[in-house]
């Protein structure tokens, strides 16, 4: 019976010392990653809604409507995925893709689209970002914050020229919940 619990035992060991030889990550890192805590490999983020897109939305519609203008428009997220583009009544086709690249550009660059194509074309350091696919260097592409942190972007083409879009994108403020376009 000894002799039995006795190769029980030598196998297990053997068992332990060929599984910690042959495991991707060694042993002594397993046991020092026990030892932090989950925020060492997970982040907290806010999340843009649906609800949210949508409101930001109407609010910049509403803004181009003022100006007698119908815009294409696009909300994308803290990731970069778009949570909805819409085109208004007689906008041209191409303005719902330029409004995504807009969108896009501004919470990439963590810069409003318009200040980021003067400051592209004033620097020559920063004038190659106009080549990069998916970059749109046009006024139109403003990032959304939440408590200083960017959460997604706005985008809008259409509105009669880079300013005018800058201006109505800038109409995308929930203030009640602390979310601003800058």
């Amino acid at each position: 019976m000894v002799l039995k619990k006795y190769m029980l035992l030598l196998a297990a060991m053997c068992v332990l010392s060929f599984a910690e030889a042959h495991s991707p990550v060694p042993a002594d890192s397993l046991r020092a990653t026990e030892k932090k805590d989950r925020s060492a490999y997970l982040m907290v983020s806010q999340q843009l809604t649906l609800s949210a897109a949508n409101d930001l939305s109407a609010l910049v519609r509403a803004k181009a409507l003022e100006l007698g203008k119908q815009v294409s428009v696009a909300v994308v997220d803290v990731n970069g995925q778009v949570i909805l583009i819409n085109r208004g009544d007689g906008v041209g086709p191409h303005n719902s893709e330029a409004s995504r690249r807009k969108a896009y550009t501004a919470l990439s660059t963590k810069t409003a689209t318009l200040l980021l194509a003067k400051n592209a074309k004033a620097n020559p350091a920063t004038e190659n970002l106009a080549h990069l696919p998916e970059l749109l260097l046009l006024g139109g592409g403003v990032p959304l914050y939440y408590q200083g942190n960017v959460i997604g972007a706005i985008g809008v083409s259409g509105g009669g020229g880079p300013e005018n879009d800058d201006l109505i994108a800038r109409a995308a403020q929930l203030l009640e919940f602390e979310l601003v376009a800058k």
